[in-house]
């Protein structure tokens, strides 16, 4: 019984970061990230990546953070863990 509460208590919590996600997702929220920020400070803008690809080189740590809504997709690359470029097909 306890296992099963856990279980319904971890959708509730997942389901409700999904949804705060899909709000912070707007153009302006993707304006207000800028090169150089942390990975901490993206997701303080714009919430958890629907998925995170890492690649590590002998000298560079490359990361690329994937945002997916039914309106657009927000792509962030880090590159040592600092926002090396951004794009977005979001309508403005």
């Amino acid at each position: 019984m306890k296992s099963v509460r856990h279980q319904i208590i971890g959708l509730l919590v997942s389901a409700s970061l999904f949804s705060c996600s899909g709000q912070r997702l707007t153009q302006a929220n993707v304006d207000q990230v800028t090169e150089g920020m942390s990975k901490k400070q993206v997701e303080s803008i714009l919430g958890p990546p629907t998925s995170v690809e890492s690649k590590d080189f002998m000298l560079l740590k490359r990361t690329t953070y994937l945002y997916r809504q039914p309106n657009g997709t927000v792509t962030v690359l880090f590159k040592d863990d600092k926002v090396a470029a951004k794009s977005s097909t979001l309508p403005k």
